[in-house]
């Protein structure tokens, strides 16, 4: 096989983001069969795309490194063109640094403030994240697929992840990265109550940090495991419930089916699950959406596009998808 291009692709973070990346890289691989992809992603992400077969080189980022640091790690390596799929002032200061070629997501940043601040909808078709991170490789002449984001557990993870399993389980991911994007705690402790009535075994999956959202006995508590780990232990889930978070597109990336709970974003914004099973709890309310990620405070004080998503409608949503 002829040498192909060699690329560089940028995308710091965080989890959904990176997972979404991967419909555009297994595009790649398909249409440049030989093509090297180097891949510059934070640590804490880096064993998802390390697994992954287009993937020739992992360069995982910590936390905090400058600018000039990781410039200076990259310098040496040869490659023919850069994807920024961040377009972030960090990976600005980075293109600058490292020169090539590079091609650029289109963040959509005015039409985004116009849709927050006066509800003017400027985006005409709504194009998934996933389908607008191949904007930036026009010159490469791939396309969508149509197949969903995807994963590649190793087989220890799956071993991890089936020694955790319950038989039949519905898996409960009640964090997010933002506060405004939490379905309550006391929504979810009602819905794993009326699950457990109902005789179905749950796991709670997410950080560490994630556990008090959710701890509750007859629950298997599965939280800071490795992505890899958790990916596995999702796999075998009959079904996921999930904020709008990364755990929802690590889920949509091992195909299974989702209940996705959605408050202060929408659909315009491109994050909404992706080629996948799902079904998306939603309030039509006049002060939604209120930010693009999410905010630490309900802008307004009363949270109710999260609080008004009813247990009930949850549980109901779980049983058909299940």
């Amino acid at each position: 096989m002829p040498p192909g291009p060699r690329i560089l692709v940028l995308r710091f973070s965080s989890l959904g983001d990176v997972v979404l990346t991967t419909p555009l890289l297994r595009a790649i691989h398909a249409r440049h069969p030989g093509a090297a992809l180097t891949c510059v992603v934070g640590a804490r992400f880096a064993e998802l795309l390390a697994t992954h077969p287009a993937v020739t080189r992992v360069v995982a980022v910590p936390p905090g490194e400058p600018v000039t640091a990781l410039a200076r790690r990259l310098a040496s390596d040869a490659f023919d063109m850069g994807l920024d799929l961040q377009d972030s002032a960090r990976s600005r200061r980075l293109r600058r640094r490292l020169g090539r070629q590079w091609g650029t997501v289109r963040r959509r940043r005015g039409a985004r403030l116009l849709l927050i601040w006066l509800g003017r909808d400027r985006y005409g078709v709504h194009v998934p994240m996933a389908e607008r991170y191949f904007g930036a490789a026009r010159a490469l002449d791939v396309a969508p697929d149509g197949r969903p984001a995807e994963v590649f557990p190793r087989p220890g993870d799956e071993e991890a992840a089936a020694r955790l399993a319950p038989p039949g389980f519905v898996a409960l991911a009640p964090g997010a990265s933002r506060a405004t994007k939490r379905w309550p705690p006391g929504h979810w402790r009602a819905l794993a109550e009326r699950l457990l009535a109902a005789g179905r075994n749950i796991v709670a999956v997410g950080g560490a940090a994630e556990r008090p959202l959710l701890d509750l006995p007859g629950i298997v508590p599965a939280y800071g495991l490795p992505l890899l780990v958790t990916a596995a232990l999702l796999r075998r889930a009959r079904v996921v419930v999930a904020n709008d978070s990364g755990m929802l597109h690590l889920a949509t990336a091992v195909g299974r089916p989702v209940v996705a709970l959605v408050g202060p974003t929408v659909r315009a914004f491109g994050f909404f699950p992706y080629a996948a099973q799902a079904e998306v709890l939603e309030r039509p309310l006049a002060c939604r959406p209120c930010s693009p990620f999410g905010s630490d405070h309900c802008p307004l004080g009363h949270h109710r596009c999260m609080i008004e998503i009813a247990p009930a409608a949850v549980h109901a949503a779980v049983e058909r998808a299940a």
